[in-house]
């Protein structure tokens, strides 16, 4: 079921329709082979102007697309009932299974003010073809032993109990809070220290499922998570190494109120948005701060009294609010992303195969498609190539586009802002909020593929998804001390030519992802003396250290001393300080 363009008066758009209103219009599909066809399902257009559906169709079959049979019962020709509005899905099955390999839907009616327009999804089972070596060698196989099925609630909790169990010195299950139905968001850390952060070891996340009705993304962690574990067991020295030198938080469903919703109805009679939301209506995705605006609009008016920071931006008291329309779950995953230092992160969705990059809201008011790039830019783009890529499809030319935008001439990746705008995005609010660089992928066309479609979508993604884990040790990582070694947090990490800033972490360690080059970094805190130094990124996987040492400025120390001695006479009278840090400046 796709859904429509932008470019709402493309009459082709968002459905087939046929050129002329009459009842001997029709739409084909060769399956390219002989297959066993058993039902159809139909929508009307997707569309939010206009209003076009078929209320009632004949269905015929064709072995060489000349001779064609409707397909009938006792009592003749079978018109099958269409749709009466054009979003629900409705379902009809054929009274028996017919086998052929070219299948044609013929509308005899139609909703009268409207066109003969419709969507449809043709169900049936290819029938082996012992002579055809071309389709054999296509169909893709997996050889990973992975339980390959769609898993509801009760059923993804198990899993993860399962893979606890296989894997008990490398996994920990946690949950970050509750859904507006009380269901825990449940997620999988994998670390050879699971529990805690280590001192310099960069902090990875994968969420899928803010939106409950793609579920793809969610599968697909749910396979990592088994992968991981095995692999790791197996002894492969990727994965060893991956879980040694990186902290993996996996949430696979953010929203699993509407995911019920869509596994209740199952992969055909969805639709495009049931369960979308989340149970009080919100849309996780855009339902962050829009700390975009704050930034762009203190950027823009230069007399501002109140500049605001190019990172770590506070989120504004209207958002705290109770009454704030702001999602259970959402507030969940914004504490969930303060409390743990993480570095990179990536946001399974489906319905497209691309991987989208901040900034996702365009920063001219009036446009609602505009390339806005972040102060990283280059880096972001490289993480979303490392994504596309790799992946079995994204970057193929070859491949049919899934609706009507085609991702080829980026190789795969887009500039969310550039794709359609929106205020409040994951992404967005990460970047400039906390320390952590998070992409949109969208991991395939079909938000809700069949169970038998599972395999082929884990071979499609598997490696993509474990190259872009690997990213987090792109860059420079390091710890700033002060002169007793002593970890600072919160020391602000700049890196000349780019306006946006890290911090550290609770023990002094940072990590800020860069694309390979020669760069100055600085390091500032509060009470300390400024440092820089030259820091070179190479090729090489790893991230290159760039440790600093830090002392306290003289005001720093002159005001522990005056509390350290309280109200006591301190030897040297504070007119005699000042004059020595005078004379330390003067040098």
């Amino acid at each position: 079921s796709f859904q429509a363009g932008v470019n709402e008066n493309d009459f082709y758009d968002g459905a087939w329709c046929a050129g002329r209103n009459d009842p001997y219009q029709w739409i084909e599909v060769d399956a390219r082979r002989l297959t066993k066809f058993t039902g159809v399902i139909t929508q009307g257009r997707n569309s939010l102007w206009s209003s076009n559906w078929v209320t009632s169709y004949r269905v015929l079959v064709s072995n060489d697309s000349h001779a064609w049979t409707v397909v009938k019962n006792e009592s003749g020709d079978v018109i099958f009932e269409g749709n009466s509005e054009k979003e629900i899905p409705v379902l009809n099955m054929l009274p028996v299974p017919l086998v052929a390999r070219y299948i044609r839907i013929n509308p005899r009616s139609w909703f009268e003010e409207g066109s003969i327009c419709m969507r449809l999804e043709i169900l049936g089972c290819p029938l082996p073809d012992p002579n055809n070596y071309y389709h054999r060698r296509n169909e893709m196989t997996t050889t990973d032993n992975l339980d390959f099925k769609h898993h509801n609630y009760k059923e993804m909790r198990q899993l993860m109990k399962t893979v606890n169990k296989m894997c008990p010195n490398i996994t920990r299950i946690y949950n970050i809070g509750k859904s507006n139905q009380g269901l825990k968001l449940y997620a999988v850390e994998i670390s050879d220290n699971p529990g805690e952060h280590e001192v310099g070891e960069p902090e990875f996340r994968y969420i899928a499922g803010a939106h409950g009705n793609e579920v793809l993304g969610r599968e697909l962690i749910l396979l990592l998570m088994q992968f991981m574990c095995q692999e790791y067991l197996a002894g492969n020295p990727r994965i060893v190494h991956l879980i040694e030198d990186t902290r993996i938080h996996l949430l696979p469903s953010v929203n699993p109120d509407g995911y019920d919703k869509a596994y209740k109805a199952g992969s055909e009679l969805g639709g495009w948005s049931l369960g979308r939301w989340t149970q009080d209506g919100i849309d996780i995705n855009n339902n962050f701060p829009d700390l975009n605006s704050l930034l762009w609009d203190s950027e823009d008016q230069k007399k501002n009294k109140r500049k605001v920071p190019n990172h770590h931006i506070p989120i504004p008291d209207w958002y705290l609010s109770e009454n704030a329309t702001v999602a259970v779950e959402t507030r969940a995953i914004i504490a969930w992303m303060e409390k743990i230092p993480f570095v990179l992160g990536g946001n399974l969705q489906g319905g497209e195969l691309v991987v989208a990059y901040p900034y996702d809201m365009v920063r001219s008011m009036w446009k609602t498609q505009d390339y806005t790039p972040t102060p990283d830019d280059h880096v972001f783009r490289w993480l979303a190539y490392s994504y596309a890529s790799t992946h079995r499809l994204m970057t193929d030319a070859r491949r049919r586009a899934c609706h009507t935008e085609d991702f080829q001439k980026e190789d795969g990746t887009v500039n969310g802002a550039s794709w359609h705008t929106v205020a409040g995005s994951i992404n967005d609010f990460s970047y400039l909020h906390t320390n952590c660089f998070e992409l949109s992928i969208y991991v395939g066309c079909d938000k809700y593929p069949h169970e038998s479609e599972l395999p082929e979508e884990w071979e499609n993604n598997r490696e993509s998804l474990i190259v872009f884990m690997e990213q987090v040790h792109r860059g420079i990582k390091g710890i700033v001390k002060d002169i007793h070694g002593k970890g600072i947090p919160n020391a602000i990490i700049s890196v000349e030519g780019v306006n946006h800033d890290i911090r550290t972490g609770s023990d002094g360690d940072y990590w800020r992802l860069l694309n390979p080059g020669d760069y100055v970094v600085a390091v500032r805190a509060e009470g300390y003396t400024a440092a820089t130094k030259a820091c070179e990124v190479g090729y090489d996987m790893g991230a290159t250290q760039c440790d600093f040492t830090i002392s306290k400025t003289n005001l720093a120390r002159i005001k522990e001393i005056m509390r350290k001695f309280g109200k006591q006479p301190v030897s040297l009278s504070m007119r005699r300080l000042r004059q020595r840090a005078r004379q330390w400046r003067q040098r």
